[in-house]
């Protein structure tokens, strides 16, 4: 199967949440439930912790880890293993790691989900009411004032 230049699939970002369901990632992701069952048996870095009835939460590292895998598989043209293969250089071969630890991964990030991300982060300061930017401006206001009044009598406060 030959990747598609034109067919890059943009996905829904991630939310800021410690653990997402099988459901969750594979809306995030764009792969059916099923096929991420599949890949945790054929990508040891993949390891959702099981819960309630053997039930799948999957950390954000994870999801990042689908996404890579789904670019490896459908975007870019490999096969299972060639992905595999891929994965084990980018993290430095992985096997040095304990079978039960994370692999950390990197994700390339594109200019619109670091717009979308500073959006986000900048609602955020909204509600929190912007303690940095009224700080900054009140400071800014503040030596403004301070050089108006400023007309040497500073020998008398000492």
């Amino acid at each position: 199967m030959q990747p598609k230049p034109d067919a890059k699939v943009v996905l829904p970002p991630i939310p800021a949440k410690r653990y997402f369901t099988i459901g969750e990632v594979s809306e995030l992701c764009g792969v059916k439930p099923h096929v991420l069952r599949y890949w945790e048996q054929e990508f040891t870095q993949l390891r959702p912790m099981k819960r309630r009835g053997n039930r799948r939460y999957y950390q954000h590292h994870e999801v990042l880890l689908v996404r890579r895998i789904r670019e490896l598989l459908y975007e870019q043209g490999f096969t299972i293993s060639g992905a595999r293969n891929r994965l084990a250089e980018a993290h430095g071969k992985g096997r040095e790691q304990a079978p039960d630890e994370p692999v950390p991964i990197t994700y390339e990030v594109t200019e619109a989900e670091l717009e979308e991300m500073r959006g986000v982060l900048a609602e955020a300061l909204e509600l929190l009411g912007d303690p940095g930017g009224d700080a900054a401006n009140d400071s800014g206001q503040a030596a403004s004032h301070a050089e108006d009044a400023d007309d040497g009598d500073d020998d008398e406060r000492s």
